[in-house]
């Protein structure tokens, strides 16, 4: 699998571009705030819907236009495919495949599989928990339309509930209606909860010989799926948890509260890491992910990275590049420098300045 072509019109800074990249090492270079990451958002946006920056349509429109359009050209099996994306304020976004409108955004999910990499990931381990289940949601929605499908739901369903539960304080009555969102809700939350299960399950298949590379053969990670609550035991919790939830007015129970654990060693390095540990082990899951999405898909995705060499020391820069092999590569960063004194591959470079291609090389 890899992109062919894209052409961007009133997408962030872009008024019109086109961009034809290389089936290797891609590089995007240029000063900061140039728009070389909003070339991976576009990328990101037309493979899975949705901004990795977690952008409303709107905010991606160029400031004083009324719409942005995004058209990406793919080889996928040795056939050409086309995305074309219409983005319009006030409206949902129009997608079409090959020229034919799609009705469900869930219909374009598979064609054109993406791993982003950028340098917030790195602290996916030292953060909050919503990071890590971001994590999870972002993957799983490229490789599982019906857990896409199970998740949206459940999230809208809670945040109905959540509604209702501060309208009970001011008509109490509004109680007795609870128990259809209850029940909706565990239906699809205890289906998000076992794929998420099955996710971490083969994430733990792949990791352990990559980290133990990454570690210099010294450390064994093991990553454990930490639910909220468990399927069967869901609908009990809801009950369980009622009156506590018309107090606090919100539901406090369900995968949006769950969490995984990175143990390395027998120790949990979200909270007893250094630094250097909970690195080499977001690494060590970005190229996890990488291989999953080989594994599942029987193919390779395109690799997306925005500015996270800069992030990482030398080893941990080799060991990422090394990886790398016969995956399309899109790379931004700010100098040339690291990738020519490394004589790293390099395909194409590609020259971003303010919002404009000003220049590529083969």
């Amino acid at each position: 699998m890899e992109i062919l072509s894209l052409e961007l019109s009133n997408f962030r800074n872009y008024e019109n571009v086109r961009l034809e990249f290389d089936k290797g090492t891609n590089i995007l270079y240029g000063d900061n705030a140039q728009g070389k990451t909003n070339i991976l958002e576009a990328i990101y946006l037309a493979s899975t819907t949705k901004s990795h920056k977690g952008s409303k349509d709107q905010d991606v429109i160029r400031f004083g236009q009324e719409e942005a359009h995004i058209r990406l050209e793919l080889e996928k099996e040795e056939l050409s495919r086309r995305i074309d994306m219409h983005l319009k304020k006030g409206r949902a976004k129009g997608i079409a495949i090959d020229a034919h409108k799609i009705k469900k955004a869930s219909e374009l999910l598979g064609l054109l599989n993406v791993v982003f990499f950028s340098p917030e990931d790195l602290n996916i381990i030292k953060n909050g928990p919503s990071e890590r289940r971001r994590f999870i949601d972002m993957e799983l929605c490229q490789l599982d339309s019906f857990y896409l499908y199970n998740l949206n739901h459940y999230n809208k369903i809670v945040e109905q509930r959540n509604k209702l539960l501060k309208d009970i304080y001011e008509h109490p009555d509004l109680k007795e209606t609870l128990s259809i969102w209850d029940a909706q809700i565990v239906s699809y939350g205890s289906k998000v909860i076992e794929r998420r299960k099955t996710f971490v399950q083969q994430l733990n298949e792949i990791i352990y010989e990559i980290h133990k590379r990454l570690s210099g053969e010294k450390e064994e990670i093991l990553i454990t799926y930490e639910p909220n609550v468990t399927a069967d035991q869901f609908e009990a919790k809801m009950r369980s948890n009622l009156e506590r939830d018309i107090y606090l007015k919100q539901t406090t129970a369900g995968p949006h509260r769950d969490d995984i654990s990175f143990v390395v060693n027998d120790i949990d390095i979200r909270k007893f890491g250094s630094q250097g540990q909970q690195r080499t082990a977001a690494l060590s899951l970005k190229l996890s992910e990488i291989e999953l999405v080989k594994k599942i898909t029987k193919d390779t995705p395109v690799l997306l990275l925005d500015d996270v060499l800069s992030e990482l020391d030398s080893n941990r820069q080799n060991a990422l590049l090394e990886s790398i092999g016969n995956i399309q590569t899109i790379i931004t960063c700010t100098g040339l420098d690291d990738f020519v004194n490394k004589q790293f591959s390099i395909n194409k470079v590609i020259r971003v300045v303010q919002g404009t291609i000003a220049g590529a090389e083969e």
